[in-house]
């Protein structure tokens, strides 16, 4: 695994260059990303390119032994394109302009936009696409972040209507998808058709499902404008975007098939104050990210593009943009890149390499202050990297367990959740931190992909299962757990004829009849309390758990589960390891704190939590590893690794 970091030349002087690029290789580093935010300084104005500054930059780098990964300028156009055609910024959900003055404000759909974006990413292609010292490239930066993928601008207008003319042909079949006639919403030409904007009440839920596939699309379709021109111009380097966590409004497996590598930014400490975390474990974890957070990631990355996957922007101190910004505890910044390290990473780089005294981030630290001095993570860096260089090539095995990470389904429960705390996301997040208290890995995979190899498949939720889907399940033979409202609607947004579930899957006859949301400190009592969703199921099998009511919540045929509640931590244990000791795997039983992954032969344990942590506690066998970094007593942030025995290593 090779590390890097974050790299902004035109912010600096010159004559400090070629000394930062000697104490990045001093420290270890060996890439360097540059230039996406830089379009003002490559073109100062229309026509008139500045190329010098960034050949000297460039040449800088590569001269001290530094890989360059080269950034298309695209997520800041430059105010003199903005007032030359305004027509270009993304519109919100009240009809207003997203205004120059930070970034992300163009629109995906500008045809005007798009053909700059090409213009500009040829020109930077054409210069530096065949230098030895550019390895890779990354397109634009971070989409949707700052909510940035949906627009409601007269160009989305347009293309949305071309969108929807290509998906249902005829005006009838869009009527009868919608269910149109409700409300007399029935339109005549694709003409007449809107964006679900600045309605009265609750817009249409199909129209809005298919506004926001629209624009997912039209995010892939942005991309590949760039990933085109970059495989024609540089040949042989990785293409790769670096996107963001907790980011749904796109789907990243579609945009992944343009890339060779998926990247993110990995920020756990930001992220756990945004997060839905209760109070007390937004206070337990506030130094170290939670446990399972940056984990998921990790998996959702590098599922996401066939295995390939890096971080591009690690966080090295505070952020500046959470509602607090605490700073990690002494030792994290290295757990977080042995961490990455143990999911398979390929590089980690950090963001960023100098504190910017100026500007909208300079309270955002990096592994140098903003005097040139050493920052707190440097020395962490320096000391993984010296770590990293004693196990050399390790590889990666697939994980026996897949979890199906399903963007439409985030899509469709934000537009009707029912009940306003059902969060796709959470609901996902805790499956995965079930699997991953159990002690087993876990490759996160779109539902499209094939899944017939994994010994264990989990699914969340699924509300839609389509025929091709349906016949993958019923054929699967490997133990399935699937959460609540799997089954529940039609690609077109409606209730199945059959009704929710009908039987969709030939191991679980059931169908649910009726659901509720349970408003905030409601518990239904029973084998397990239930809280926020109950649904109410018909089936002539006999429920592994019930309500005290009588209401079925788990259950169970031929190794396949079927959750109809928001699992409880203890229930959602329970099925959890039913399903995963029918599959033949070994389960543990670790604390909240602890973690550990295998990758290769290798198993990493990571103590997140503010307790010390006695592997032995936990890992049989533990008091007697040969650990090749760190030792059995971890303290916070502690990362012990060790080879796994030949037995352990079958069982796999």
């Amino acid at each position: 695994m090779k590390l890097g970091v974050c790299y902004y030349p035109e912010h600096w002087p010159e004559t400090v260059w070629a000394d930062d690029a000697r104490r990045m290789a001093d420290l270890g580093l060996s890439r360097v990303r540059i230039a996406e935010f830089a379009w003002s300084r490559m073109e100062p104005e229309p026509g008139r390119m500045e190329w010098a500054w960034l050949d000297r930059a460039v040449e800088c780098l590569g001269g001290a032994g530094l890989e360059v990964i080269m950034c298309t300028p695209t997520a800041t156009p430059p105010k003199w394109l903005v007032d030359r055609d305004p027509d270009m910024l993304a519109v919100d959900h009240k009809g207003r302009p997203r205004g120059f003055g930070s970034r992300r404000h163009y629109c995906f759909s500008s045809p005007r936009y798009r053909d700059e974006a090409a213009r500009v990413t040829e020109l930077i292609a054409e210069r530096y696409g065949r230098l030895e010292s550019v390895c890779a490239w990354q397109t634009d930066n971070e989409y949707g972040c700052h909510d940035t993928v949906v627009s409601y601008s007269l160009h989305a207008r347009q293309a949305f209507r071309v969108w929807l003319r290509a998906r249902y042909g005829t005006i009838a079949a869009l009527n009868q998808a919608w269910g149109a006639v409700f409300w007399s919403q029935e339109y005549r030409s694709f003409e007449e058709v809107d964006p679900p904007v600045m309605t009265v009440t609750e817009a249409n839920p199909s129209h809005r499902l298919d506004y926001q596939r629209f624009a997912s699309d039209e995010v892939a379709a942005f991309n590949r404008i760039q990933t085109d021109i970059l495989r024609r111009l540089s040949p042989g380097r990785d293409i790769v975007h670096n996107f963001m966590g907790v980011s749904t409004a796109f789907d990243h497996h579609v945009l992944s098939a343009d890339l060779d590598v998926a990247t993110w930014d990995s920020y756990p400490l930001g992220f756990l104050e945004q997060g839905r975390w209760s109070d007390e474990v937004k206070a337990r974890f506030m130094r170290q990210g939670h446990p399972d957070f940056t984990a998921f990631h990790h998996d959702l990355y590098r599922g996401a593009c066939r295995g390939r996957w890096w971080v591009m922007e690690q966080q090295p101190g505070p952020v500046n943009w959470a509602p607090w910004n605490p700073a990690p505890v002494p030792g994290m910044v290295r757990a977080w890149t042995w961490e990455a390290f143990a999911h398979g990473a390929e590089l980690v780089s950090y963001f960023r390499w100098r504190q910017a005294p100026f500007a909208q981030e300079q309270m955002h630290a990096g592994l140098l202050m903003p005097d040139r001095g050493e920052a707190p993570a440097a020395d962490e860096v320096r000391q993984v990297s010296a770590e990293l260089k004693s196990f050399g090539e390790t590889g990666s095995k697939a994980s026996p367990v897949a979890l199906l990470f399903d963007y439409e389904a985030k899509w469709m429960f934000d537009i009707q959740p029912q009940g306003a705390d059902f969060d796709y996301f959470q609901l996902a997040l805790e499956f995965y931190a079930g699997l991953r208290r159990l002690g087993l890995d876990v490759d996160i995979i779109s539902p499209r992909e094939d899944f017939s190899h994994y010994r264990l498949v989990v699914a969340p939720s699924l509300p839609v299962v389509d025929e091709d889907l349906e016949r993958r399940l019923s054929a699967f033979g490997g133990s399935l757990v699937l959460g609540p409202r799997t089954a529940s609607k039609t690609r077109d947004f409606q209730i199945p004829p059959a009704m929710p579930f009908g039987e969709r899957v030939a191991r679980l006859p059931l169908r649910v009849v009726r659901v509720e949301s349970l408003r905030p400190g409601w518990v239904e009592p029973g084998d397990f309390p239930v809280s926020r969703w109950l649904e109410h199921v018909e089936s002539d099998l006999v429920p592994l758990a019930k309500t005290r009511a009588g209401a079925g919540v788990w259950y169970e045929n031929e190794g396949a589960h079927y959750l109809a509640v928001w699992p409880d931590p203890r229930l959602l244990r329970a099925a959890l390891e039913t399903a995963a000791v029918r599959a033949g795997l070994e389960v543990c039983d670790f604390p909240d704190d602890l973690r550990v992954r295998r990758r290769g032969d290798l198993r990493i344990a990571i103590n997140y939590g503010p307790e010390p942590i006695d592997l032995a506690d936990w890992i049989p066998g533990a008091a007697d590893f040969d650990f090749l970094q760190g030792e059995r007593r971890l303290s916070t942030a502690g990362v012990a690794i060790w080879r796994c025995r030949g037995e352990e290593l079958a069982k796999l």
